[in-house]
């Protein structure tokens, strides 16, 4: 659907006045064009044919019981050479774990999602996706500058959230088709361990260690196909896309991994560390008019003026409790009625307040962002570039003493499972920088940053100030 821009005769101040944030929905919904086509009619009517729903599950495992062993010596003793018959066909023993890798590759497409090849779905195009049906995300002639702040605000935390969104879903999928291998790494270990235990070579115990071990592998599998659930169905809500026939292709469109980290992490195009601090105070929407608005307020009052306030504050913090005083936990309190009852300085000394808090808030979030994403940034380099070749090399070390016959092909099988955990960490670490450059993305646009450190309380909060009768 094209994007709506209202005719010419009610971009008029007093009528976006008088029909408020709802003047777009109010005229989308008499719009006769609209009528038939109109994908939010066809998405909120009830009888809209739409797939069965069906939630998606893994295959339900086998419940694991003790395996009947034969009691028959000469039937005990068949079973063992046709295993040790079975066992010398394999070139590296009883398993022939390279082929077990070459047919559950770490990062590959999971089986019942073949990968699409229309091209990827960024998160770029995800936005454009995303705004086709937010009018009131777009700016437009006539705005005065508080309502085009107000919609820039708006827009950058709608941005910030389809991005995380797109770098969850990519995340989930990754892990599902890791967790997934781990699972069937598990799989074979058990089926290879009841073979053992039906020759006579294994314990019931040691096979009920690996199937304990299954158990939590298919438990991790099953959380991640929850996960992953969850996050699509977080990017499709943000996109728009209610149709099960459209958007499960638009899924599939996700790329396979998320970008790789850049060599080197910087505040962006043209700024240096000195300058991110003043590059977030100038892109903040409404912050320049702030100052304009202060230092007017400020110019209307005399500095003997600022000054006796000045000097009031500091009486009021500066007074020692003593016995039968209030506790050091009230409030401090001025006695200074000339003062309280000069309204321009109240109105000055509010400004002021108003903006110190801001600045300092834009400059501490600033700070946070800025450090937060460098520490992130060091976070999965590290995981990719240390942690990633050990887990390869212990690998290679762990196969190479299983080809001579020094480790059990369960060692392998457990070592393979160490590894995909150690993929899977890394990947989370990737996200976790890509998620700490979106929010520093989403400060630099003007928006505000909410990271780990974020408190919880509203931001701007009302200034100390004289009162006025």
């Amino acid at each position: 659907m094209p994007v709506f821009r209202p005719p010419l005769h009610i971009r008029t101040s007093a009528l976006r006045i008088r029909l408020g944030p709802l003047w777009c929905v109010a005229l989308l919904s008499v719009t006769p064009a609209l009528a038939g086509t109109s994908a939010a009619l066809r998405a909120a009517e009830p009888a809209t044919p739409v797939p069965a729903a069906a939630a998606p599950l893994l295959p339900a495992p086998a419940p694991a019981k003790p395996l009947e062993l034969p009691t028959d010596i000469d039937r005990a003793r068949a079973i063992w050479q046709q295993a040790n018959e079975r066992v010398a066909a394999f070139p590296r023993g009883h398993i022939d774990i390279i082929r077990w890798e070459a047919q559950n590759p770490a990062g590959a497409p999971a089986a019942d999602e073949p990968a699409s090849t229309a091209p990827a779905l960024d998160a770029a195009e995800a936005l454009r996706l995303s705004m086709r049906h937010r009018p009131a995300l777009f700016a437009h002639a006539g705005m005065n500058e508080p309502e085009r702040a107000e919609v820039q605000r708006a827009y950058v935390g709608h941005a910030q959230a389809v991005h995380t969104a797109w770098i969850e879903a990519v995340t989930a999928r990754h892990s599902l088709r890791l967790m997934s291998d781990a699972l069937s790494a598990s799989d074979t270990g058990v089926a290879l361990g009841q073979r053992m235990v039906l020759a006579g070579n294994w314990s019931q115990a040691k096979l009920l260690r690996e199937q304990v071990q299954q158990a939590a592998d298919h438990q991790a599998a099953a959380r991640a196909l929850q996960a992953k659930t969850s996050a699509d169905e977080q990017l499709l809500r943000l996109l728009g896309q209610w149709d099960g026939t459209t958007s499960a292709p638009l899924l599939q469109r996700l790329p396979q991994t998320l970008p790789a980290l850049p060599a080197q992490v910087t505040p962006g195009q043209g700024l240096s560390p000195a300058e991110i601090e003043a590059a977030v105070l100038n892109r903040h929407p409404t912050l320049s008019w702030q100052l304009t608005e202060a230092r007017r307020q400020i110019a209307t009052v005399s500095p003997g003026r600022l000054a006796a306030w000045a000097d009031a504050v500091d009486q009021a913090l500066g007074t020692t409790p003593t016995a039968g005083q209030p506790s050091p936990w009230s409030a401090p309190q001025i006695n200074n009625l000339p003062l309280l009852r000069d309204h321009a300085l109240e109105r000055a000394v509010r400004a002021e307040s108003s903006l110190l808090q801001a600045a300092t808030e834009r400059r501490s979030m600033a700070r946070e962002a800025w450090a937060h994403l460098q520490a992130q940034h060091a976070s999965a380099r590290h995981a990719q570039d240390v942690i990633g070749p050990l887990q390869a090399t212990l690998e290679q070390e762990t196969l190479l003493r299983y080809n001579g016959m020094l480790q059990s092909t369960w060692d392998l099988l457990a070592q393979a499972r160490e590894r995909l955990g150690s993929l899977d960490a890394a990947h989370q670490a990737r996200r976790d920088f890509w998620l700490a450059h979106t929010a520093w993305q989403t400060l630099l646009a003007g928006g505000d940053y909410q990271g780990p450190g974020t408190s919880s309380a509203p931001s701007g909060g009302a200034s100390t100030a004289p009162k006025g009768h």
